[in-house]
């Protein structure tokens, strides 16, 4: 329980640096005009330090001056509660034309309070890093009542805006090495990285959860990042890490989903049964990421080529898989149930890895009876005609600006 004085003083102060004038690169999120319309509570949930703040920021510009901001990560507010949020609602007062609340998901029973204010006919924005806890606490008090946005690191498109570049192979070729955490690229300390792994770990899973080992869920997750773009099962990480059941594993894996650090592509199957027992491939949330805490990674540019066009695919479409039969197809898209496109990912395509590409391709494209597939290079362009079935050849900053 927080003094109402306390309360009220953070608040202001937090009011205070939201006056402060920041020039802030604008997000794609902010031309969905369907993100300000309507009564919803607008959830926007991801990683940490991917600008979900600075995102709250701009939209609270356009609903002008008369807007509440409070930050539940504040230290000032540490000890926070649910009996707290009558003080705060004091604080705040009446006739705000929108309410922004900031890692609401770390208070307990936040939901009561964010229900009471839809009820009374506010307009409400929340922001999250635990997609888990905040689908949990919405399905309960606010079903049918609010609207759901991941936000993730800048884009390609809006990495070239941050950093004011135009869309040409160099400029690709850095996104793909540094990523698009904004505070990573404009200084390229490394440090910032490493030290997001480890709150997100140590913070954000290990303390919320009562794990005490800590040591072999720091071990599973570096082993994730510097293996991105294999396969992966409870089991054999079960294995590798002594870990007492395969259970321990799904669970330390579904908790790094769902705070966005890492993810899971299942392998396709028409069996839901099939597609849950197979093993996944892993990607992570970002490349300079990957780059600034694999323990044993290669700088093998085809796999960061690949969780590239992993992220793209991700925030493009809802149904992803890749494919298995004989060969291997990275990527399966699926649209309103209806498979659109199968993709394959390779740095170079050349004499030696030509044929093995095209093959794993051409199995995916057979399955599924597609005419045309597509291969995402670095930097190659051309048109293949195999079995009367068109293979395209396209460089990964073409692909990424589609």
């Amino acid at each position: 329980m927080i003094l109402k004085s306390e309360i009220h003083l953070a608040y202001l102060l937090q009011q205070t640096m939201l006056q402060q004038k920041h020039v802030f690169t604008s997000r794609v999120y902010l031309d969905k005009t369907k993100l300000f319309s309507g009564s919803h509570v607008e959830v926007i949930s991801g990683v940490r330090r991917c600008g979900k703040s600075t995102l709250m920021k701009l939209i609270m510009k356009k609903y002008g001056a008369s807007v509440a901001y409070f930050n539940f990560e504040d230290p000032r507010v540490y000890g926070f509660e649910v009996n707290d949020f009558q003080k705060l609602d004091e604080v705040i007062g009446k006739g705000k034309k929108a309410w922004f609340f900031d890692e609401i998901q770390n208070i307990p029973a936040w939901e009561i309070f964010v229900r009471q204010l839809h009820d009374r006919g506010e307009k409400v924005f929340i922001t999250g890093s635990n997609a888990s806890l905040l689908s949990k606490e919405l399905g309960t008090r606010l079903t049918g009542r609010h609207i759901r946005h991941e936000l993730f690191p800048f884009s390609y498109k809006e990495f070239l805006k941050h950093k004011k570049l135009t869309n040409k192979p160099s400029a690709f070729e850095r996104y793909v090495q540094n990523g698009g955490f904004p505070e990573f690229i404009d200084g390229e300390n490394q440090e910032v990285l490493q030290t997001l792994v480890k709150d997100i770990v140590l913070r954000d899973i290990a303390v919320r959860y009562g794990i005490k080992n800590t040591k072999t869920l720091m071990d599973i997750t570096l082993f994730l990042i510097s293996n991105i773009g294999k396969e992966c099962s409870f089991n054999s990480l079960k294995k590798a890490f002594g870990v007492g059941s395969a259970n321990t594993v799904s669970d330390y894996l579904s908790w790094l989903e769902d705070c966005y650090l890492l993810f899971f592509l299942p392998r396709f199957s028409w069996s839901a049964k099939n597609t849950a027992v197979n093993p996944r491939k892993v990607y992570a949330i970002d490349n300079g990421l990957v780059n600034a805490n694999s323990l044993s990674f290669s700088k093998d540019k085809g796999r960061l080529l690949e969780n590239t066009i992993y992220l793209h695919l991700r925030q493009t479409y809802s149904s992803l898989y890749y494919f298995r039969e004989n060969s291997e197809c990275d990527f399966v898209v699926f649209e309103k149930d209806k498979c659109k496109m199968v993709i394959q990912v390779c740095e170079e395509v050349h004499r030696e890895n030509k044929d093995r590409e095209i093959k794993g391709l051409m199995e995916a494209m057979d399955f599924f009876k597609l005419k045309q597939g597509f291969i995402i290079t670095k930097n190659q362009k051309d048109i293949l005609t195999v079995d009367r079935k068109t293979i395209k050849l396209v460089p990964g900053n073409e692909f990424m600006m589609l």
